[in-house]
């Protein structure tokens, strides 16, 4: 064996060779663990299931140390999936959070569709050891299955060393681990104009398109609105002061916001920063991410700000 193989491990972990025994283990090259586009994945990843996650207070800060128990992975299941399992909620001991993850990981693959096991690349052996490879497998695996409009970084692909250990002594080779696909299989070659925002896109054709699109929103707009006696007459406008926003994104959603968080009628542009600031974040919260819009954007009347939030909640609701 090359004992450099292991040696970025021996400060961290003691390797125990004899698990290793009559199977193949991937392992994270040292170069590979410092990739930025590694970096960018895993904090992606963190602030999901922290979003995801706020209402129960609970939070993470390592992938490698705080999902090996099988707690994170169970109230995910919950609340992504709707559903409730008979295991205990703190399992303390090993023997418990092994069978923990049993039942949890067996479920979430069912969800998964992946009951043919050749197609896991996790397992609760991996997810119990803090293999951050398999958690980030299953992460990503998660995102795309019941989040799939969240936007995790694209080809993310890492060197990993395959270690199989056999009555012969043990055999290593390097491959490349994909993480993440890329968005789009001919990404390289679209044109500045493919890559280009939907919305920013949209504003170039001509008036009539965009009004037809703009009539379009406007009308599932109103019909979300009209339970509660109100209407839109003019999208470019009355969504400044962030009040009839927040009041979409409560019906839309389904939870009501108190009165006093937000400004009912705010009479100046703090207040109505205030009102579409609150507004974003809960978009944030849901999964919306709208990185390219601001809320001053928003308040001044920015056609295409307002739009890109508009078009992002028509896109997830329409025909609900």
């Amino acid at each position: 064996m090359e004992p450099e193989i292991f040696e970025w491990q021996k400060e961290e972990e003691t390797l125990d060779i004899e698990s290793f025994q009559g199977e193949k283990r991937k392992l994270i090259q040292p170069t590979s663990l410092k990739d930025p586009k590694l970096e960018k994945l895993k904090e992606a990843l963190v602030e999901w299931i922290n979003r995801t996650l706020k209402t129960e207070h609970i939070v993470v800060q390592s992938l490698e140390e705080d999902l090996y128990d099988g707690l994170v992975l169970h109230h995910l299941l919950s609340r992504l999936a709707g559903v409730h399992l008979s295991v205990e909620e703190i399992a303390l001991t090993a023997t418990a959070q092994i069978h923990k993850l049993e039942v949890v990981l067996d479920e979430l693959d069912k969800r998964l569709g992946l009951q043919d096991s050749s197609r896991i690349k996790w397992n609760v052996k991996l997810i119990h050891n803090k293999d951050l490879l398999a958690t980030i497998h299953l992460l990503v695996a998660m995102v795309r299955c019941f989040q799939p409009e969240l936007d995790l970084p694209p080809n993310v692909e890492i060197e990993v060393v395959v270690v199989e250990v056999n009555k012969n002594g043990i055999k290593s080779e390097t491959q490349v681990e994909v993480l993440t696909e890329r968005s789009d299989a001919a990404s390289d070659s679209l044109s500045d104009t493919e890559r280009e925002d939907p919305i920013e896109q949209l504003l170039k054709l001509e008036a009539h398109k965009v009004n037809t699109v703009k009539k379009a929103i406007l009308h599932f707009v109103n019909q979300t609105m009209s339970t509660m006696g109100l209407q839109v007459a003019d999208m470019d406008t009355q969504f400044a002061d962030g009040v009839i926003l927040l009041l979409l994104i409560g019906q839309l959603e389904g939870f009501f916001i108190p009165l006093y968080d937000f400004n009912l009628t705010p009479v100046n542009p703090s207040e109505m920063l205030q009102n579409v600031t609150l507004a974003l974040d809960l978009l944030n919260d849901t999964g919306l991410q709208l990185s390219s819009v601001v809320p001053q954007d928003i308040v001044s009347q920015d056609v295409a700000a307002t739009l890109k939030v508009l078009y992002a909640l028509f896109k997830k609701h329409k025909g609900k």
